[in-house]
């Protein structure tokens, strides 16, 4: 039965924009567009965050160029590994990209979040090598960016009508229609799900906001805001997965994605934990000793040319100790 505040899914019409071009059609995916605003999200919101810790401008970019392809082709083959149902069968397509169900046909929809933080996450030490920024500091950087391009992509599944909850009475239940291949078998139509995508949008922006609150309050770098990170959004996507319907590996009778986010939330512990203990003191660069970047307004007070509203970077400026030795970015060469 619909309830008078249920979530509606979008029209089917929506879930893929074709563009007109004079050759054609170009088809376009809102779930691509929704991770792509969420990516773009990040790297503004981590680009900002580092520059006002005294990093070179638009280094994040040059870092981005890595994680980003690592992070995209983690989430793929994470997906395919813990869905192998879905490509390893007889008479499956595997490799034949120009046939449908190829595992590499990442267009077709299956991208698995924690695929895409181990991927995003070798691209970033990558990065980080060549670029001469600590691995912890732009991950701390990246914390709360990560959590709102998290928030953003999940809208993808709610134009896709994909990774709903168990059934709801609740008011702001999801309307999901009968003829949808993840629709339970026995349930009448017109029964309303759990939105978890919406659930974690809320989770996720409430994250971003905790770890800014943090900040302001303790000390969260050396790897600390990442550790904060990936407690929350573990906590929460164990929660959530639990609730949802859609088919899924199971490892003792519990959930691969549940396993995977008791590991986040236990290894954000034990970062928090060591790195609290290795490092009690502020952090001096977000640049290893010798590959620091000095530019014409590197020591000027962030307090100078940031506005009030800036929140996204509030209370983690400052901590920076200025007078450290520089060295132009031509002259990055020494290992992290």
């Amino acid at each position: 039965m619909i309830a008078p505040l249920s979530i509606p899914s979008p029209d089917e019409a929506w879930r893929t924009l074709e563009i007109p071009v004079p050759w054609g059609i170009i088809p376009i995916q809102m779930y691509a567009l929704c991770i792509l605003t969420g990516i773009v999200l990040a790297t503004i919101i981590t680009s900002r965050r580092l520059t006002k810790r005294g990093a070179e401008p638009g280094v994040v970019l040059d870092i981005a160029l890595w994680a980003v392809p690592l992070g995209i082709i983690g989430a793929r083959f994470y997906h395919v590994l813990t869905h192998p149902a879905d490509y390893f069968y007889e008479g499956a397509n595997i490799w034949n990209p120009f046939e449908p169900g190829a595992i590499w046909n990442i267009w077709e929809g299956g991208n698995a979040i924690y695929g895409s933080l181990i991927g995003g996450a070798i691209g970033v030490w990558i990065g980080c090598r060549m670029t001469g920024i600590r691995f912890w500091s732009f991950a701390d950087a990246l914390a709360p960016g990560l959590l709102v391009a998290q928030a953003t992509g999940r809208l993808g599944n709610w134009f896709n009508h994909e990774l709903f909850g168990m059934p709801t009475d609740l008011p702001w239940g999801l309307e999901i229609e009968s003829t949808n291949a993840a629709f339970p078998a026995g349930l009448p139509d017109g029964t309303l799900f759990h939105p978890t995508f919406l659930y974690e949008i809320v989770w996720n922006l409430a994250g971003a906001a905790l770890i800014i609150f943090l900040e302001r309050k303790i000390n969260l770098r050396w790897g600390k805001a990442l550790a904060v990170y990936l407690i929350w959004y573990g906590a929460g996507r164990a929660f959530f997965e639990a609730i949802r319907v859609d088919p899924s590996e199971m490892l003792l009778g519990i959930r691969v994605n549940v396993w995977a986010s008791f590991a986040a939330v236990i290894l954000g512990i034990v970062i928090f934990i060591v790195q609290s203990r290795r490092h009690t003191g502020d952090e001096p660069s977000p640049y290893v000793p010798g590959r620091e970047w000095k530019g014409p307004d590197a020591e000027v007070d962030s307090d100078e040319i940031e506005s009030d509203s800036d929140s996204l970077d509030d209370g983690v400026e400052g901590e920076n100790n200025t007078g450290e030795p520089a060295a132009t970015s031509s002259n990055r060469s020494t290992s992290p």
